[in-house]
């Protein structure tokens, strides 16, 4: 008989070399690990070997080669368990876990600020106070309340300093550095101490007869002399804890204070035909006012007839419009008066005319609604003493109250000021424009005007206007002088 044909290899056995590693993926793979070549040496054998193995065999060794290899890329032998990899980016080079690293964090914290009241202590009391001696008032009183270690070397001294009267000033300094962790209060600087805010974030502007108090200050009804409170109009004022208020809102947030927008306000005299509207900004920290203020007025005024129109009878005879506390000095009310001189008569016919003589007058016949100014009162005058700025106009708008006639001839007064960053009432902008502080705003301001500044934020842009000076002769004299009036 003749020989057997061979038998033809099982399922198995095809598959499993089918299966079968390259030579390539061999080399890759780290020959340190013991399981792992043990079990390649095992997986060689079967391969190699010529006699098919049982099936069983085969699936088990199938399934040892999927759970031991199943985390290796069979190319370039890297590990492909996503969830040890991800472990591995959170630790960071560390093999502890997550929960104890947590749980060292506050001791660590602990352990360096051990270590810098170590280094504070380190040196000695001598060299603490005079580094207190070198320093100012309020420094020297932020320096003693930033550890107990510092207050313990430095003593009283710094506290004792700064409540002195003739360091109000630096009090103030130090007290507005705590304004970012006393968000349900209010620095008041009558009696130079925080008090709980009575309306917190329903703080609204009021008349200036309005009893409507913010914080509840024992001194309020006593006179001070820094300047807490700036004129707006006749019976408005800006209490300087609004200021205080939006320029905390702006650096720290809105429950800290309130808009800038929640203070506009439009409003019409009692006393007189003047209306103002009022609009704030913020630019660079600074908080700008725009006040524009109208009224209707007549041609042809005596000088009797413009002061009853410009001036205020009740008090110290200020102007109904809006202005800075150096209004008597210059040329401020000299340019209203001028601008006045230039209304025009309204438009009569040859009828109307003859009425009154038998001159007929052809100016009278053609009149202009739009009115030009002369060289004194067009420009726009810049307050020498103050961050403030005007622009007198005269416009033709519409009168609803008359139903005879429409449209008449309008005075408009514009005043632009720089109310600084709110942080103290005793320097700055704030007091320059209540006249408390010497100030030079053609070197603090520079070309660009505040009124520039202003209309660029809502994108208008303002025609080129000539800037001079509202006191040109540096003249001042207040009430002793006779141009204001």
């Amino acid at each position: 008989m003749g020989d057997a044909p061979p038998r033809k290899a099982s399922l198995g056995s095809r598959l499993a070399i089918a299966l079968r590693p390259k030579s390539s993926g061999r080399r890759l793979l780290k020959k340190s690990a013991g399981a792992y070549s043990e079990n390649a040496a095992s997986k060689d054998s079967l391969m190699i070997s010529k006699e098919p193995a049982p099936t069983s065999t085969i699936r088990s060794g199938l399934q040892n080669e999927q759970s031991q290899y199943s985390a290796l890329d069979t190319q370039t032998g890297e590990r492909q368990d996503y969830t040890a990899l991800l472990h591995g980016l959170g630790h960071q080079g560390s093999f502890d876990s997550l929960d104890s690293i947590s749980n060292v964090d506050p001791h660590r914290l602990d352990a360096d600020t051990r270590a810098g009241d170590r280094r504070i202590a380190s040196l000695s009391d001598r060299i603490w106070h005079n580094i207190a001696f070198y320093s100012s008032p309020s420094d020297a009183a932020s320096l003693a309340f930033a550890s107990k270690t510092l207050r313990s070397r430095l003593g009283p001294a710094p506290w004792t300093a700064i409540n002195q009267p003739k360091n109000l000033t630096y009090k103030i300094k130090f007290l507005a550095y705590l304004d970012i962790q006393l968000r349900d209060y209010l620095l008041c600087y009558r009696c130079v101490a925080y008090h709980r805010r009575v309306q917190k974030g329903q703080e609204r502007l009021r008349a200036t007869a309005t009893l409507d108090p913010l914080i509840i200050c024992p001194l309020a009804s006593e006179p001070t002399q820094i300047p807490l409170r700036m004129r707006i109009a006749v019976g408005h004022t800006l209490p300087f804890t609004f200021v205080q208020l939006v320029m905390r809102a702006h650096r720290y947030g809105p429950d800290y204070g309130i808009s800038a927008d929640s203070l506009s306000r439009r409003w019409k005299c009692r006393e007189s035909e003047w209306s103002h509207q009022s609009r704030y900004y913020i630019s660079k920290g600074h908080l700008l006012l725009r006040i524009v203020s109208k009224s209707f007025a007549q041609p042809d005024l005596p000088p009797s007839g413009m002061r009853q129109l410009l001036y205020s009878r009740g008090g110290d005879y200020s102007p109904y419009f809006s202005c800075c506390a150096h209004w008597r000095d210059g040329e401020l009310m000299n340019v209203c008066k001028c601008a006045l001189g230039h209304i025009p008569k309204p438009k009569e016919s040859i009828t109307q005319q003859l009425r009154s003589g038998p001159q007929i007058r052809s100016a009278l016949l053609q009149q202009s609604a739009i009115v030009s100014l002369c060289s004194q009162c067009r420009p726009m005058r810049r307050c020498p003493d103050c961050p403030t700025e005007y622009l007198v106009e005269v416009k033709f708008e519409e009168d609803k109250n008359d139903p005879v006639t429409k449209f008449k001839q309008a005075i408009v007064v514009t005043r632009w000021s720089d109310l600084g960053d709110g942080v103290s009432p005793l320097s700055g902008e704030w007091a320059a424009c209540n006249g408390a502080i010497e100030y030079d705003s053609f070197a603090a301001i520079g070309k660009r005007g505040i009124s520039g500044t202003f209309e660029s934020q809502s994108g208008v842009t303002m025609p080129g206007q000539r800037m001079l000076s509202l006191n040109p002769n540096n003249e001042k004299l207040g009430e002793k002088g006779h141009n204001w009036y």
